[in-house]
Formats: structure tokens, C-alpha cells, sequence
């Protein structure tokens, strides 16, 4: 009803001026796309160009709808159409208990918990949110990796177990915490995930406080269990995922972690237009994917809906692999990637959890959840 609405009062309002609203929003669009897409992939003056051209284009629109008095109708569609697109994903999110995790209750309190603190990640949150002497308040012995030499955390783990650790903790970032959750899981200990990382997409998906780490530490004192999956390369475990192509290209750039934006911006050119980089095949399931520009595959599936290819995982007890393989080579395929089209531990008691996942626009499941349609058929794949 609401995107009824949306069109009809644009028609009764600007008449067949609607049509030419229409016809300018999309060519806007379509123009807006492609030059962001430019300025990604292009250096030099094809980019500060493409930037003019994505800066201009709205404010051109917007000045045409003014000059013919139809700025206001616009807004006012534009605002129904927000409301209906609120409305359908709402209709189409699935029910509580098929995204949420399903909580247990907790081991009994852990005698000699013991936690392995990275002073550097996240730019110094251990020592910023005092980690070290609160976990020792609570009974923990606290391992920090310090010195000029590196340091084997999976070993420091397990001597730490063969001491008598009967819970082990991390506060850095996801690749610590795969090492150490590893360990864990080998001799059946429960695991404490701190939020002190830099990007933190572990805890994200555990619904942990990422803006005050010290508020994991709850878990020795009131904390659910939540079992989760592990994943394995080559024997090396994975909590996150493992990135392939562009995304893994500019991460391990040197100068990424001090300037993450300038990186970007100045290594995907060669990486859209595939001069650098390895040319990827990957095949999972039946499914052939030859030459992307990204491809990460993580320990249960990311939802799709944004631009990277990732959001969150609601669930990380489903046993399975998620893929996500990101190309982009044209104009088109920014679009079609921007409309997110696509193929084929432990934790505190009282933490702020995952909210409720974006569900994909699908106009048929709308029809057919107002019943005006029969259900499409179901496609399935061994």
C-alpha cells in the first residue's frame, strides 16, 4: 500500500511530469553509480572528474525539481518509499529463533581463568580500558605479549592449559583470538572473547560491547554459554574469515593500518582493473567462480546486502562455510552490487547483542506473504 501510495501521489501531484521525475531520478542514479565507480578504479584527474561529476549530479537534480515546483512532491515520495521499504523488511524478517543463537547456561565458575592481552590492538585498548588489572581482580592470570620478538600464542596457551587454565581469554584482535579459541576448543575449555581488537568482527557477531572491552570481562561472573563453530586451513583456525584478492591485498599493505582511507583509494585502481593481484578461481559446491576481485570465505555466512559483501553473521552454529566473491569490472555490475544483487565462547549475561538482520528486498515473497500470489518454488542444492 505504502509504495502504492508513493507512486499515485507522485501522479496526481506532477501529472506526466511524474514520468520525466521518473526518467531524471534514474538516469541520476545510474550516472551517480558509475562515476563513484570511476573514482575507485581511476586515478589522477579521471578521478577528482568522476568525484565533480558524483558531487553535481544530485544538486543538478534537486535544482531541476525546485525550478519546477516539484521539489517538495519529490521529498514527500521519496519519504513513503523509505517507509515502505522499512515496512517490507520488517514483513520479511524471519522469526526470533531462526537468527538468534541459542543461549546455554554457563560452566561452573572457572578456578584459574587466564587471559592473553595484546597491548597493541585496537591502538592500545588494554591499557586504555585498564584490562589487565580488572581481569586480575576478578582471579585471572593475564599473559601480555610485549617485547620486540614475537611471541607464539598458541604455545603460551597451551602451557598455560598444562598449568592448569580451566578458561582462556583473549583481548585482541580475531586472529589472536582464532589461535588461542583453537586451543580452547582442543581440550574443551570455555573461551572469552575481550573486544580490544582493531575491527572487532568476532565480538560484532557475539554481540559483545565493542565500545568498552572491560564490559566482557562480566562473563567470568554472569555468562552464557554460546557454541560456536570453528574454522580450519590447513590446520591453522579461523574465527572471522580468510580474504583472497583485493580485500586481502590492501589489508596487508603496509601503510594500511596508519592510513586505511589513502590506502584504499590508492591501491584499488589496480586491483579493479586487474593489474595487480592474483587471478582467483575458487568452487564451492557446484558453483565455479572464476576471477574476482575479492573472495572471502568465513566460518558460517555473511549476509550480502552492502557493498563489501559484508555485514554480520547472526548465526556462527550452523556447521557451514559462507563464500562471498565480490566482481566489479563495469558500471553495470556497481550498480547490480550496490542493489545487493548476487549468485548464486562465553559471553556476558548482559551485553547488547545482534540485532535483527536486514532481510533482501524479494517483491514475490511480498506477494505472496499478502496473499496474492502462490509461494514460488524452492530451489535446492547438494
Amino acid at each position: 500500500m505504502l509504495a502504492g501510495l508513493a507512486i499515485v501521489s507522485l501522479v496526481v501531484v506532477a501529472g506526466l511530469k511524474s514520468l520525466a521525475m521518473l526518467a531524471l531520478g534514474v538516469a541520476a542514479a545510474v550516472v551517480s553509480v558509475a562515476s563513484a565507480y570511476f573514482f575507485l578504479s581511476r586515478r589522477g584527474l579521471w578521478r577528482w572528474l568522476s568525484l565533480t561529476v558524483f558531487i553535481l549530479v544530485p544538486v543538478a537534480v534537486i535544482v531541476v525539481y525546485a525550478f519546477e515546483d516539484l521539489l517538495w512532491i519529490a521529498f514527500v515520495s521519496a519519504a513513503i518509499w523509505l517507509l515502505a521499504s522499512m515496512t517490507a523488511r520488517l514483513a520479511l524478517t524471519g522469526k526470533q529463533a531462526d537468527w538468534q543463537m541459542p543461549e546455554h547456561p554457563a560452566q561452573p565458575p572457572a578456578r584459574h581463568p587466564y587471559f592473553i592481552m595484546n597491548p597493541r590492538s585496537g591502538g592500545g585498548k588494554v591499557e586504555e580500558f585498564d584490562l589487565k588489572r580488572k581481569a586480575e581482580g576478578l582471579g585471572a592470570e593475564v599473559f601480555l605479549i610485549g617485547g620486540p620478538e614475537p611471541v607464539d600464542v598458541a604455545q603460551v596457551a597451551r602451557e598455560a592449559v598444562d598449568q592448569g587454565a580451566d578458561l582462556l581469554g583473549v583481548a585482541g584482535g580475531d586472529g589472536t583470538q582464532a589461535l588461542v579459541a583453537g586451543i580452547a576448543a582442543e581440550h574443551g575449555l570455555p573461551f572469552v572473547v575481550i573486544s580490544a581488537g582493531t575491527r572487532n568482527h568476532f565480538a560484532l557477531d557475539l554481540g559483545l560491547d565493542r565500545e568498552d572491552p572491560s564490559a566482557c570481562l562480566n562473563a567470568l561472573s554472569d555468562g552464557v554459554e554460546l557454541r560456536v563453530d570453528l574454522g580450519v586451513i590447513n590446520g591453522q583456525t579461523f574465527v572471522n574469515n580468510a580474504s583472497f584478492g583485493a580485500y586481502a591485498e590492501i589489508v596487508e599493505t603496509p601503510a594500511y593500518r596508519g592510513d586505511k582511507v589513502n590506502t584504499t583509494l590508492n591501491t584499488l585502481p589496480d586491483l579493479l582493473q586487474g593489474h595487480r593481484g592474483a587471478h582467483l578461481r575458487a568452487r564451492a559446491g557446484g558453483t565455479e567462480i572464476d576471477g574476482p576481485q575479492a573472495l572471502l570465505v568465513s566460518n558460517n555466512p555473511y549476509g550480502t546486502g552492502d557493498i563489501a559483501g559484508l555485514g554480520r553473521r547472526v548465526r556462527l552454529d550452523r556447521g557451514i562455510l559462507g563464500v562471498v566473491a565480490v566482481t566489479v569490472s563495469s558500471a553495470a555490475q556497481a550498480i547490480g552490487l550496490l542493489r545487493g544483487s548476487h549468485a548464486t565462547g562465553l559471553v556476558p549475561h548482559d551485553r547488547p547483542g545482534v540485532p535483527a538482520p536486514k532481510a533482501r528486498m524479494d517483491w514475490a515473497r511480498l506477494r505472496h506473504l499478502a496473499g496474492f500470489s502462490p509461494p514460488a518454488p524452492i530451489a535446492t542444492a547438494s
